[in-house]
């Protein structure tokens, strides 16, 4: 009877405790400190959906995995060939004087062996695609992603198959009426004029524990960029034609406006219009074009804006005189030099030369007309016109 009274009394008193408010804080600092913190990137972004990792998963694999089921003719490769590959890529694959040519090169002989002997020339005049080729996923892979040149990735499957078969009827490699499929892809690999010519760089492959790079750990004043430039040789400018012309429409713009010439050969008022031409219009700009930007805001007096307004040699800028003319060499039509020097002197000249600026004309300098620019207001033309006169310093 004594046990069973203590054990109730224990029990209504650990009940108190129990039910306490040091008790109920106790347990809920144990909830808190068990809790996990909640994640600061928690609520950004979200889980890519099956489709759109689908979108992005389209690699290639030499083993053929990633390829998708499907096939083409080679008949059909020759329609969309000629309708959006041929025009870069030359009828036959010869190619252009731009793009290196992706047939010719390879034999008979080198299909048997799957090696192909000009690689040994050094006479040989030209590599082609064909013959440094040792994968078709590769060649599939590559026309899937990145062509056309102006509109990649809007191939159909049944259109890369066929143009993937088209590139190798053209090398002499399938026959005519052959239909290249997901089913098949593999035994044509055999067929590869070049299928047992790739390197095999040890190096890469087996790094025995050794880093395959040397480099020093800087704790102190580091280099933190770096200065990268390529320099195009004179003789080398426009010599297939102007490199800007030649980017894709997508993606940013890169490369020289080779129609031009070179920063360094103008002057320092040519190289003032080169740099905000290249700035407003986003076209051929380059490093050294972008680091005399500034020079706009120090150039000659007859060059800077009136009342804190935009200077002439901008507004020739952005009202596309530039398209046309260059402040020291003659493009489509004169040069500023050049109109400055032909009308040094002529009274009346300030006035006519707006005239045509804002009405257009021909036959001054040629038979290629000026368009007219009414849209241009008039007191910048005035402004332009006085600063061509002036030499466009």
């Amino acid at each position: 009877m004594k046990l069973e009274r203590g054990a109730i009394v224990a029990g209504i008193i650990a009940a108190a405790i129990g039910a306490s408010p040091i008790a109920a804080h106790a347990q809920s600092q144990a909830k808190t400190q068990a809790a996990p913190a909640p994640k600061p990137w928690a609520d950004i972004g979200r889980a890519a959906t099956p489709n759109e990792v689908k979108a992005w998963d389209i690699d290639v694999r030499a083993d053929f995995k990633g390829l998708p089921p499907g096939s083409g003719s080679v008949d059909l490769g020759m329609e969309v060939w000629e309708a959006k590959c041929a025009s870069c890529h030359g009828t036959f694959g010869e190619s252009n004087e731009v793009f290196t040519p992706i047939v010719g090169g390879t034999t008979k002989e080198d299909i048997k062996t799957g090696r192909v002997a000009n690689l040994l020339r050094p006479d040989y005049p030209q590599r082609t695609t064909l013959m440094k080729l040792s994968q078709v996923s590769t060649l599939w892979d590559y026309i899937n992603r990145a062509m056309p040149w102006n509109a990649p990735k809007s191939l159909t499957t049944e259109e890369v198959y066929a143009v993937t078969a088209y590139i190798l009827h053209l090398g002499e490699i399938l026959p005519a009426d052959f239909v290249l499929s997901d089913k098949n892809i593999a035994e044509v690999q055999k067929l590869l004029p070049n299928r047992n010519g790739k390197a095999f760089f040890e190096p890469l492959w087996q790094v025995a524990s050794k880093p395959d790079v040397q480099g020093d750990a800087c704790m102190k004043d580091c280099k933190t960029g770096s200065d990268i430039r390529s320099i195009l040789p004179e003789f080398a400018r426009d010599a297939h034609g102007n490199l800007v012309a030649q980017n894709r429409v997508v993606g940013p713009v890169r490369g020289a406006d080779t129609a031009r010439p070179p920063l360094e050969a103008l002057s320092e008022a040519g190289k003032v219009v080169e740099a905000a031409r290249a700035t407003i219009v986003g076209a051929g700009a380059t490093a050294p074009a972008v680091a005399v930007a500034p020079k706009l805001a120090s150039a000659a007096p007859s060059a800077q804006g009136e009342n804190g307004g935009k200077p002439p040699a901008q507004l020739a800028v952005e009202g596309n005189c530039m398209a046309c003319h260059g402040v020291d060499n003659k493009l489509v039509g004169p040069s500023f030099r050049q109109v400055a020097d032909k009308y040094r002197g002529t009274p009346g000249a300030a006035a006519l030369l707006a005239g045509r600026v804002k009405n257009g004309g021909q036959g001054v300098w040629g038979q290629v007309p000026m368009p007219a620019n009414a849209t241009i207001p008039e007191d910048d033309i005035r402004r332009i016109v006085g600063w061509i006169l002036d030499g466009a310093p």
